[in-house]
């Protein structure tokens, strides 16, 4: 009985330190930053007026009970852009996000401010968004994609 505890809390040690998909801590690895190929087109999710921030600078999937937290920081060209959302860009018909080919794809949108701003710095500017997910609507998932005006920011498991 105690060599079996020994060997399983020994695998686990193990199983910690490696880069697999079996390791908690390495759901989703870090982003990676893309260029941006062709403009976004409309696809099969919610039309949504509001224009995409300029850069996508951050993207993190962290696992939590129940599904996954979804975060971007996105960087908008001035100070002042504000209701900062990630708009799925293909949904089911219930309502959620929809992966096509393993892959699902937010834009990252924000109302833009009503009178011209100041640039100011970079870390003035930068806004943040995230969305929650369910581990339903993520079984199909290998790839989470978030894109902006300029750049996308892709997290893989």
């Amino acid at each position: 009985m105690r060599g079996s505890v020994l060997a399983a809390m020994a695998a686990l040690v193990l199983l910690a330190g490696c880069g697999t998909r079996l390791n908690p801590f390495n759901w989703f690895g870090g982003s990676t930053a893309e260029p941006v190929a062709t403009p976004a087109e409309a696809g099969s999710g919610p039309v949504d007026p509001r224009p995409s921030v300029a850069q996508i600078t951050e993207l993190r999937v962290d696992r939590v009970p129940g599904g996954a937290l979804v975060t971007a920081v996105g960087l908008p060209p001035t100070q002042g852009w504000f209701e900062a959302e990630l708009v799925p860009e293909a949904v089911g018909i219930d309502g959620r996000p929809l992966a096509e080919n393993g892959v699902l794809t937010f834009r990252f949108v924000a109302v833009p401010p009503p009178s011209p701003r100041q640039a100011g710095t970079q870390a003035s500017r930068e806004i943040s968004a995230g969305v929650f997910l369910t581990d339903q609507t993520l079984a199909p998932v290998r790839t989470v994609t978030v894109t902006g005006a300029r750049n996308q920011r892709s997290a893989r498991r």
